[in-house]
């Protein structure tokens, strides 16, 4: 029996409605968090007041204040907002059953107000499993989900620039420490590094979140002063910020601009990367990087080996283990087989 392939190519058609909608989300100063929501005149203060009533996350109700009755501008500027979000819901819905990918809502509320703040394009690259989501959806491919896969809780991958941890802007995004990792029994190794980050929002469970710094290995903690929380170290900080590139992520019914690094980059930087996750989520990250290995692959034959060719040692050498499992995964692209074969050598007598 045939192997199925990692990915099918989306309708032309399909990817022109996905670039409008890009384009379009490029245009928002900021994004509303949440649903679109509805605007409310409430009395009882001796005057009027307009409050936009919606839900952050399923299941949690928020009002915020728009301004007095009467205050036309603010009133129009706020329905200008929701007539926006509501569109873009629509068509995030619509392009969900065309076979994008669309991250949890959980994942859009935290991203929203990323976005928000000027993470973006303040320097903050999105890498991980949402970074190979949203190159994905910009290359135009569909996955095949496999049957059995185990869900995985959100979590947040984003590359800092170098000295980012002294700027403002590092004290200003809604992250605190991550809570002690659960104790290990005697003998036994934890089944992943700790993570040093975690985002806090109101009515949101706590997402980790690696904020991604340059260091020797991956997972070292280092802090700044004046910062709840602490960045991580990885050996691969300047190969994943050299040439960024502009994308969006459909996340929730939200279209959200981001930037992102290289996609040939980012395929070895994750599969470097799973090795120090959970079982369950370093299968769901290969399965992502190599689908979009095998989609860059066949879009632009030489840019994997030219990015293979420019990675640093620190992420080459402990990514030769895992060539027999990588092979075995990308089975139905010989073409990937081939280039995983040549990159990570013979294998081990």
């Amino acid at each position: 029996m045939k192997t199925p392939a990692l990915f099918r190519p989306n309708q032309p058609a399909f990817r022109q409605q996905y670039a409008a909608l890009r384009e379009r989300s490029l245009t928002a100063r900021s994004l509303l968090p949440g649903t679109p929501g509805t605007l409310q005149l409430r009395r009882g203060t001796g005057y009027a007041y307009w409050y936009r009533v919606y839900y952050p996350v399923p299941g949690k109700q928020a009002e915020t204040l728009v301004g007095r009755e009467g205050d036309s501008a603010a009133e129009n500027a706020m329905r200008a907002q929701m007539d926006f979000a509501e569109s873009t819901a629509r068509q995030v819905g619509m392009l969900r059953k065309l076979g994008f990918h669309v991250a949890d809502k959980i994942s859009a509320r935290a991203l929203v107000e990323l976005h928000n703040l000027g993470a973006f394009e303040g320097g903050l690259l999105l890498a991980g499993s949402l970074g190979c989501m949203a190159w994905l959806n910009e290359l135009g491919a569909r996955l095949r989900q496999p049957a059995g896969e185990p869900a995985v809780l959100p979590r947040l991958e984003l590359v800092a620039p170098a000295a980012f941890l002294s700027q403002p802007l590092a004290a200003a995004l809604p992250l605190v420490a991550a809570p002690e990792p659960s104790a290990v029994p005697n003998g036994a190794a934890p089944t992943e590094l700790a993570t040093h980050a975690t985002v806090a929002l109101p009515g949101l469970p706590a997402i980790p979140a690696d904020i991604l710094v340059a260091g020797p290995r991956f997972g070292a903690a280092v802090s700044a002063p004046g910062l709840a929380w602490s960045a991580t170290t990885t050996a691969d900080h300047a190969y994943l910020l050299a040439d960024p590139a502009p994308g969006a992520l459909l996340a929730g019914g939200q279209c959200i601009p981001v930037h992102l690094p290289q996609a040939a980059r980012l395929v070895w930087h994750q599969l470097y990367v799973s090795r120090h996750h959970t079982a369950a989520q370093a299968m769901v990250e290969r399965r992502l990087a190599l689908s979009l290995a095998a989609v860059v692959l066949a879009s632009d034959p030489w840019a994997m080996l030219t990015a293979w060719e420019a990675a640093p040692s620190a992420i080459i050498e402990p990514l030769r283990p895992l060539r027999e499992a990588l092979l075995s995964s990308a089975a139905g692209h010989p073409d990937l087989q081939d280039l995983l074969a040549d990159c990570l050598g013979a294998p081990p007598a």
